[in-house]
């Protein structure tokens, strides 16, 4: 893997050096670790849980690919991931693409609560990968609490969400895993629904249902430009991290002073208002232009036509739309941009579910 410079100003030059390491290596847990009585229980625990769409980090600062949080704010939606999960007595056994991550977990959980049996497990995400829905999140959220409900739910949502967080990776090409980046947010909108605001060290500072009579549609432009791997890191923690340097104060005190009381009215509009402004702002001016300045146009006119809510979600090129206009009147907007709707659904204000 190649070392990776990160640049925040004239005199602020790092080196990261990504390390890939075999999963189940390099495994954080709470120190002093507990003991657990575990009672392992038969049959299959399916949990489900919604994606999630990432609307801004507070500050690219304060998380690097080894050190989780950065702040951040996101909604869950009804899109779904899910697992089924069963104790077994044997070896683990996994069925999902992108196997290398579950089976770190795995062994994360294991070494957590010390359990020494298997699993079997099956994983199921919505197919949309590295277009900003969250996949690897929500599925890791629906791994570890199946896990946790098949063992005798020794751990709480709260150790949990720490649990995934500190130990979140991203697989490479030759089976290993590597630590990714980590604000949060994805776990706490999969866990609790609605919307979360998170702060640093994977704090979850507000949590509120979010436009229950809404509507959300997801638009994804066409882009040739990566939203994945080197290509991330050189966006996140190069401009993205300078422009946080200038307006990572503006950005919190429009969250705390602005957004959630919003929130807390059910004034869509107005927390509208707040994301559009912070598009411009930050790390999230860097994501947006990442794409071209082609997404700036079409959300601009997306606003102009009146949609109340507009938003790139995480590094994009998904563009999250909440409104209260109906699915025949949004494809009269989109059709003379050249943009067809790729999803329509809802927030989901339940989060996770779990059923045994």
């Amino acid at each position: 893997m190649p070392t990776l410079k990160i640049r925040g100003g004239d005199l602020d030059l790092v080196e990261y050096e990504f390390n890939p390491f075999f999963p189940g290596e390099e495994i954080w847990t709470p120190k002093p670790e507990k003991t657990y009585t575990l009672t392992p229980r038969q049959g299959t625990v399916t949990v489900t849980t919604p994606a999630r769409i990432h609307l801004s980090v507070l500050d690219m600062n304060r998380f690097a690919p080894d050190h989780p949080g950065g702040g951040g704010i996101g909604f869950a939606i009804q899109v779904y991931c899910s697992a089924d999960v069963t104790c077994t007595e044997g070896e683990t056994e996994i069925e999902y693409s992108r196997e290398p991550i579950i089976r770190h977990f795995v062994e994360v959980f294991k070494k957590a609560v010390g359990y020494t049996g298997g699993f079997r497990i099956v994983a199921r995400d919505h197919e949309h990968k590295h277009v900003g829905l969250g996949s690897t999140g929500s599925i890791l959220v629906s791994v570890v609490h199946g896990m946790n409900t098949a063992v005798g739910s020794p751990l709480s949502s709260e150790a949990i969400r720490m649990l995934i967080g500190k130990n979140y990776v991203e697989e490479t090409d030759d089976g290993r895993v590597t630590h990714g980046f980590e604000t949060g947010v994805g776990p706490a909108a999969a866990t609790f629904g609605g919307m979360a605001v998170m702060g640093d060290e994977l704090a979850l500072a507000c949590h509120y249902p979010f436009a229950p009579d809404k509507n959300v549609y997801i638009v994804i432009p066409p882009t040739d430009v990566s939203s994945a791997g080197e290509h991330e890191f050189d966006l996140l923690m190069n401009r993205a991290r300078t422009l946080d340097y200038r307006d990572r104060e503006l950005k919190a005190y429009l969250i705390l002073m602005d957004f959630i009381p919003a929130l807390f009215r059910g004034d869509v509009t107005q927390m509208g208002d707040v994301i559009w402004e912070i598009e411009f702002r930050g790390s999230k001016r860097a994501e947006v232009e990442h794409h071209s300045f082609e997404i700036y146009h079409l959300m601009s006119r997306l606003r102009d036509a009146g949609l109340e809510f507009v938003g790139m979600s995480s590094v994009g090129p998904s563009i999250a739309i909440v409104t209260g206009r109906n699915e025949a009147e949004m494809r009269e907007i989109l059709s003379p941009m050249g943009l067809t709707l790729a999803l329509t659904t809802h927030v989901d204000n339940d989060g996770m579910q779990i059923r045994t």
